[in-house]
């Protein structure tokens, strides 16, 4: 196989290499892995795929971003999670019984995704139980985290998701964080009416525990934004 590499000039082997659930694997494993992998660019808005289109493949983002979402009955959006350079998309899709994707995945940025082959990761999985061990680890991981996200958001309030959702990005720089939705997508990933998390934010910018607009903001007060999330941290 021609080596791909990202923007970087990083070849894939040696980015897979480097995400979880691929850290330490033999080489033969990575190999396999690899193999039919093929590297594709996006443009922001472009679908990677579609809720309910066959799994056949799962991704690595090279650079760039992109959204994981699904549309409800009325045609809103709900975006779940944003993955950045270094993330891989739809790996748990590989082992459903159905087949398919249950959610749908589009560029948020110019982007760049290796397209790893489903059968290649079964394969590896049957050959490489350390492989196989590694994936049931981060899926069970996964839903640990979703069970404990489920139980959060039926006894928080708007303002503790609010200041738990805050702590969770990733500091741009000092305190400032940048929000990946925008304030409508935001509402709905906290399950709050979209006028709730504005009057929220006015409520907090008056009461100087934070200051910004639209998609910048600064934490002022992390130790009151962290007292708010305290209810979601757990001992293990």
């Amino acid at each position: 196989m021609e080596p791909v590499a990202d923007q970087q000039g990083v070849p894939l082997l040696a980015a897979l290499a480097r995400v979880r659930p691929f850290q330490g694997l033999d080489p033969a494993a990575l190999n396999l892995l690899c193999e039919g992998a093929i590297l594709q660019a996006y443009e922001p808005g472009d679908s990677v795929f579609r809720e309910g289109d066959a799994a056949l493949a799962y991704f690595l983002v090279a650079d760039g971003e992109v959204d994981v979402l699904r549309y409800s009955l009325s045609g809103e959006e709900r975006v779940f999670f944003v993955f950045g350079a270094g993330k891989t998309v739809a790996e748990a899709a590989m082992f459903m019984p159905h087949g398919r994707y249950p959610m749908c995945v589009r560029a948020r940025t110019p982007a760049r995704l290796y397209r790893l082959r489903r059968d290649k990761l079964l394969a590896a999985c049957r050959s490489f139980p350390d492989l196989a061990m590694q994936m049931l680890n981060l899926l069970s991981q996964t839903i640990y985290v979703q069970v404990n996200k489920v139980d959060w958001f039926a006894s928080s309030t708007a303002a503790e998701r609010l200041a738990n959702y805050l702590l969770g990005l990733e500091a741009c720089s000092e305190n400032r964080v940048h929000l990946p939705l925008s304030q409508r997508q935001l509402a709905t990933h906290l399950g709050v009416r979209a006028e709730t998390l504005s009057r929220l934010l006015t409520d907090w910018q008056a009461r100087g525990y934070v200051a910004g607009r639209r998609n910048e903001w600064e934490l002022r007060d992390k130790a009151r934004l962290e007292e708010l999330a305290s209810a979601a941290q757990r001992s293990f």
